[in-house]
């Protein structure tokens, strides 16, 4: 039984949609609150207590929840309103599955998470998909205010999804666990704005008020330091992670936007890495960051010359030769450049008025300085690829990417656009590697094989061809994972390709679709 309700579109129009009653989720919520209350292990563990008062030592006052029982609460509270009883359920059996597992793994009976797992279930089978609502877009005086709370909210997320769980299982024993949990509370609560329209109106502001939008999520990511993540190891992964993400950047464009399959990329970023660190004691380091990014566009024009006659299947074996055979000459030290199996150590750190990037600066961590240098690099990738994707030329690849020959009979110089779509995409690869070289202070030929270039490639594709923040989300998904999953041990790989699997079957056109 539905009722209806009016919600605003634009002045002098409205839509009416049908609105779950309330009701109709209650018995669900009423069991995951239920669940959340009681405890969760059945003995106190050898490596402490379960996390968040959740063994049986803690009974006396169970009102006290903390935690992954706190987002179960926090859940079962907003399953009663409208719209969300299915998009907080999902939330709610990903967290409960993850707590029951791992403790039935440690030989421990869960008691709350079969309750909070039926109360789940129950809230997806009751509950009922239905088109999320369209709000009217407001004014400045609302519309700035409203961006600078969404774009905290994303930092706070952020901050967290980095920090859950902790470091190392040495210092947390269940922070695996804990980092799942967490995924699936801020994956409810995604679904649970995304039902109400929440996000797609956001997003119709953000890019409405663009200038502004760019400038608050620049300064919110320069703001990463000033939270729980503001360590010198969160902003080493930080900084990692914005590496490979403008290296994904430069690869969305030869493939999300021209359709090109590209198996070798991640040579470019090598040939970036290998000249900075053979100039980085001769030259200053934007010099050295310049050549990197100028030889791999050169020689990602060489690249792209064999596919004026190629496509297909046979592109990508072609790039797959190139990316082996600078694979195989960095490993064999061709000209002395490479350093072979000794690498290249001893790459300096950047410096600038004295300052060495990889030492603290006033009171943040050590590394803020190369985090700071990555998201500016990111920034100006994503910056090129947007310009470059509304463009006449941006035009011309996605035409290309469509049907080449269509493309051809229309007027469009396909030759041309494919070597320019090279030359861009190793380009930004090149850069990308200049800052690799100086971060790490060695380079390696190891860094560069075919693994990488596979896991950049589904960076992209999971992120959402053709995207502007689609290989940004993509890169951090695809080195987070794997680095909050070592807690994990054997089971890590394991559980990196059912996440894989499951984002690409629900959401098969990638995570931000074009």
């Amino acid at each position: 039984m539905t009722t209806t309700t009016t919600l605003w579109t634009r002045p002098g129009s409205d839509v009416r949609a049908p609105v779950t009653r309330p009701w109709r989720s209650a018995p669900g919520a009423v069991l995951v609150l239920v669940g959340a209350l009681l405890p969760w292990a059945s003995v106190v563990l050898p490596g402490g207590a379960y996390p968040d008062l959740a063994t049986l030592q803690f009974f006396d006052a169970p009102h006290l929840v903390t935690g992954f029982r706190l987002h179960l609460v926090l859940l079962g509270l907003a399953a009663l309103l409208p719209r969300a009883g299915r998009a907080a359920g999902v939330g709610v059996i990903l967290i409960a599955l993850v707590h029951a597992a791992f403790l039935a793994a440690l030989g421990a009976l869960s008691l709350g998470g079969p309750v909070t797992l039926a109360g789940g279930v129950l809230l997806v089978w009751l509950g009922r998909k239905e088109p999320a609502p369209e709000w009217r877009l407001p004014g400045r005086a609302v519309a700035w205010p409203v961006l600078v709370a969404a774009f905290a909210v994303l930092l706070w997320l952020v901050s967290e999804t980095l920090t859950a769980g902790g470091q190392s299982r040495a210092t947390n024993p269940h922070g695996g666990a804990e980092f799942l949990a967490f995924l699936g509370f801020a994956i409810g609560l995604i679904r649970i704005l995304s039902a109400y329209g929440v996000l797609a109106w956001i997003s119709a502001l953000a890019e409405r008020h663009r200038p502004f939008s760019v400038t608050i999520l620049l300064a919110c990511a320069m703001s990463l330091p000033l939270t729980e993540a503001g360590t010198g190891y969160w902003m080493t992964v930080a900084s990692t992670i914005g590496v490979y993400a403008a290296t994904a950047i430069g690869l969305n464009i030869v493939v999300g936007l021209a359709g090109l399959l590209d198996l070798g990329y991640v040579a470019f970023l090598g040939i970036g890495a290998f000249t900075a660190a053979n100039l980085a004691h001769q030259v200053p380091f934007p010099v050295a960051a310049l050549a990197g990014a100028a030889t791999a566009g050169l020689l990602g024009v060489v690249v792209g010359a064999p596919t004026l006659r190629v496509r297909g299947d046979y592109l990508a074996i072609v790039t797959l030769a190139f990316g082996e055979i600078f694979f195989r000459a960095a490993q064999n030290d061709l000209g002395g450049l490479t350093g072979g199996a000794n690498s290249l150590p001893g790459i300096p750190p950047i410096t600038m008025f004295g300052q060495a990037f990889d030492q603290p600066v006033g009171g943040l961590p050590a590394g803020f300085l190369y985090y700071a240098v990555t998201v500016l690099m990111v920034a100006g990738a994503m910056a090129v690829l947007a310009n470059l994707k509304h463009s006449r030329t941006g035009r011309a690849w996605l035409a290309i990417s469509a049907d080449e020959d269509v493309a051809r009979a229309m007027g469009v110089r396909t030759g041309q656009a494919k070597i320019l779509a090279f030359l861009v995409g190793a380009t930004l690869a090149g850069l990308a590697g200049a800052v690799f070289a100086h971060k790490l202070g060695t380079v390696g030929y190891e860094s560069f094989d075919f693994s990488e270039s596979v896991t950049l490639l589904a960076a992209v594709i999971l992120g959402g061809l053709g995207t502007v923040p689609g290989a940004v989300v993509g890169a951090s998904l695809l080195f987070v994972l794997p680095e909050k999953l070592r807690e994990f041990s054997d089971y890590r790989l394991m559980l990196f390709g059912l996440a894989l699997i499951l984002i690409m079957r629900f959401h098969p056109r990638g995570l931000v679709s074009r």
